[in-house]
Order: structure tokens, then sequence, then C-alpha cells
């Protein structure tokens, strides 16, 4: 290869498909959190961000459920954090500073986890920007536990972390189907959980008009048929087209931050989970930027 020819070759950066602007004229900012270390069951969420990433490129940056195309979108992706995998605490502020950085800038924050406890450090920082934040939460899990096996930072106590964060009618959960009796006795007095699927999300929805909202999204709100690939698999969930239809109204809402996580690639060789959640991916950015490129 000539002189010329190699000086004119730049740094290979693998982003997002579509998710190639700069910071500076980004108005979105994705983000990987890959961090397992509290997973209870089968690890492997920390493969999730540099998988779907390589794999962004099997996907088409149009999407014909809503004529939109991510060419036109200003999504800036800033690689993985490099966490610490032996300090959960050391992580997690990690993760609050970058999305505090991130918010500051005014851009929207989205990260990709990782395990759900990775959903607190991002919460901490929208809600010291905004203090009457609200969270809407999908999973299969209530995630409302005290502490799991002695420990109070963990994918199974997450939203309990958050509600400490926010209070009392605050956090809004759909799609729980697994729990043990104690977090379905305490969450009745403390966050509203609607079980199983999205029914009565459009009468939530309404009454958050206006507001700052993060969104957390577990891929296990989705039946394992169709979503194998994640650490804590429960049966019983929802399909592709119900999450698609319930994250596109979700999207109506003022978010000022979200996330998507657990999904796990090494417990689905298949690759069909990895791309489930690129296509949900796909679908939460462009309605979150919908009024821009109309």
């Amino acid at each position: 290869m000539g002189e010329n020819t190699s000086k004119s070759i730049g740094r290979n950066i693998e982003t997002f498909l579509g998710c190639d602007r700069s910071f500076e004229e980004a108005r979105i900012v994705i983000f990987g959190a890959p961090f397992d270390s509290t997973t209870s069951y089968r690890p492997g969420t920390r493969f999730a961000c540099r998988t779907m990433r390589a794999e962004s490129y099997g996907l088409e940056t149009y999407s014909p459920y809503q004529d939109l195309d991510l060419e036109d979108a200003a999504v800036f992706d800033a690689g993985d954090l490099e966490l610490c995998f032996g300090d959960t605490d050391r992580a997690l502020r990690d993760i609050t500073a970058f999305a505090q950085m991130v918010l500051d800038s005014g851009k929207l924050p989205l990260m990709i986890g990782g395990e759900h406890l990775v959903t607190l450090g991002a919460v901490k920082a929208a809600a010291k920007k905004y203090p009457d934040l609200h969270v809407i939460h999908f999973d299969a899990h209530a995630d409302l536990r005290d502490d799991y096996l002695g420990v109070k930072l963990s994918h199974a106590t997450v939203l309990r972390r958050v509600w400490e964060l926010v209070g009392d009618g605050r956090i809004y959960q759909f799609g729980i189907r697994s729990g043990d009796r104690s977090e379905f006795a305490w969450g009745k007095g403390h966050v509203t959980t609607h079980r199983f699927d999205f029914d009565g999300l459009e009468e939530v929805l309404s009454g958050l008009s206006g507001k700052p909202v993060y969104f957390t999204l577990d891929l296990d709100v989705l039946d394992p048929s169709c979503f194998p690939g994640t650490g804590t698999p429960e049966a019983g969930g929802v399909t592709f087209l119900q999450l698609l239809d319930a994250v596109l109204k979700v999207g109506e809402l003022n978010i000022v931050g979200c996330d998507l996580n657990e999904l796990s690639p090494p417990l689905d060789a298949s690759g069909a989970s990895t791309a489930v959640a690129l296509k949900v991916l796909r679908e939460m950015l462009l309605k979150l930027e919908e009024r821009h490129i109309r």
C-alpha cells in the first residue's frame, strides 16, 4: 500500500447503525453500561451493548412501523463505559456521572445494559435534574426486594432503590409476573403495579402528560418464546408487537432518560434475541426523535 493511500484511511470506530452524529449536534446520546456483577441466575448481559452494536448492521435504518429513518435522526453513540466489576458502588457512580454530563449538555441519555441495576445510576442523575421525576418500568420482575441475600444493591432490588429516590406514587410497573410475596405486598402501598401485560397503560400515560419521565425497559418483559436470551426468563410475557405498541405510546411523553437492559447474547446463540433488542432500540430512538424528523 502506498504512502498516500495509507494516509487517507481513517480510524474504524464502530457505532450503532445510523447513530453516527457528533456529540455536539446530537439530541440523543447512546452509551453502554456493560455490568452484570449482581446477576442472580445466568450472567452475560455485560456483552449486550458490544454485540448489539456489531449486529446492528443486519438491520435497516428505516422503520416501516413509523415511516421514519435513523439517517434523519441526531444520535451519538458514546461507546461503552469502562465499569469496575469488583466495586458496584463505583460502577453506579460512573454511570451517574456520565448520565449527568449528558443531561447537563441538554441531551437525552439512552443507556444499554447490562443488568437492571445499572438503571439506578442513570435515574440518580435524572432525579437530580428533575426533582419531580416519574418512572415507567416494563419488566417480568417486580425488582422491589429490600435486599437480595443480604445485599442492598442488586438487579433484584433496583426498583426499591429507585423508589428511595423518587418516593411514593412515582413508579408505574407493567408486565410484572414474578416476585416474592413480600415484594407485591410492599408494592401495593408505594408503587403502581400492573401485572402480566400493558392493561391500564393509556390511563397512566394520560396522567403523566407534561411531566418528566424516566423509562426503563427490561427486555424480559417479553415472553421467552420470542426473547430467550436473558438471564432470568419468565414464561407468560408479552409479544414483540405488544411491546412495540406500548413503547411507542410511552414515547409520546416527556422522556428525559431511558434504558434498555437484560439482553444476554451468550444465552441465545441464534442471535434472535439480539435482533429483537435491536429492533426495539431502533423504534425507541425514532419515536424519541419523531418531532424533529417528521
